[in-house]
C-alpha cells in the first residue's frame, strides 16, 4: 500500500516531521510512506490554477497515485498552519485529487493537548466539497509534550506513544482493506 504524508510544518527541527519519519521507518513493513515536502509549493492563485507550476502538478500527482494520505499537523493559533492550508487549496482545485481518498490525521506539539484544535479543523476541511476525503475516526493521535518524547536525533522514545501508534496503525491497516478491495 502506498501512503503519502503531508506534514504541515517546514521547520528544520519539526516534531511533526519527526513523527512522520518515525512512522515511515517503524511501519515500513506494513506500507510504503513517502513524505511530501511543502517548502516549494507556491501560494495558491486561482489565476494560474489551470496552468499550475510543475511543482504543484508533481505534488498533486503523488497524492492522486497514493492509496491514502497521512496528515501530520502542528497547531498554530488554534488551527492548521498556513503552509498546510495552502497545500490543501491546491489539492481541492481543478482535478480535486483528494475526493474519496482516505485520510488519517496526527500531530505533535510541545503543549499538553497535542494538536487537538488543529486536527478538528483539518477534519472539517477534509470533508469540504472540493476534498471529500473520508477520515479514520476514533484513532486520533495527539502527541503532547513532544519535546519529551523524541531524543536529540529525532527518534520517538516514549514507549506509551509507540504502543498507542501501533494500535492506531493496526486500525488504519484494517480500515484500508475496505478501500483497497
Amino acid at each position: 500500500m502506498k501512503v503519502v504524508a503531508i506534514v504541515g510544518s517546514i521547520r528544520k527541527e519539526s516534531y511533526n516531521m519527526m513523527l512522520a519519519k518515525f512512522i515511515q521507518k517503524h511501519y515500513a513493513d506494513q506500507f510504503d510512506l513517502e513524505i511530501l515536502k511543502l517548502n516549494d509549493i507556491p501560494m495558491y492563485n486561482q489565476d494560474i490554477e489551470n496552468e499550475a507550476p510543475q511543482v504543484v502538478l508533481d505534488f498533486k500527482a503523488k497524492v492522486k497515485e497514493a492509496d491514502a494520505v497521512l496528515w501530520v499537523t502542528p497547531e498554530y493559533n488554534g488551527s492548521i498552519p498556513g503552509v498546510l492550508g495552502n497545500a490543501i487549496d491546491w489539492l481541492s482545485r481543478v482535478d480535486k485529487v483528494m475526493i474519496g481518498k482516505p485520510s488519517i490525521i496526527m500531530g505533535a506539539s510541545m503543549g499538553n493537548l497535542g494538536t487537538v484544535k488543529a486536527q478538528m479543523h483539518l477534519r472539517d476541511i477534509l470533508f469540504a466539497q472540493g476534498l471529500g476525503s473520508p477520515v479514520l475516526q476514533g484513532n486520533e493521535v495527539y502527541v503532547g509534550a513532544a519535546h519529551t518524547k523524541f531524543d536529540a536525533e529525532g527518534n520517538l522514545i516514549d514507549e506509551g506513544t509507540v504502543k498507542f501508534l501501533d494500535s492506531v496503525i493496526a486500525n488504519f491497516m484494517e480500515w484500508m482493506k475496505s478501500y483497497l478491495s
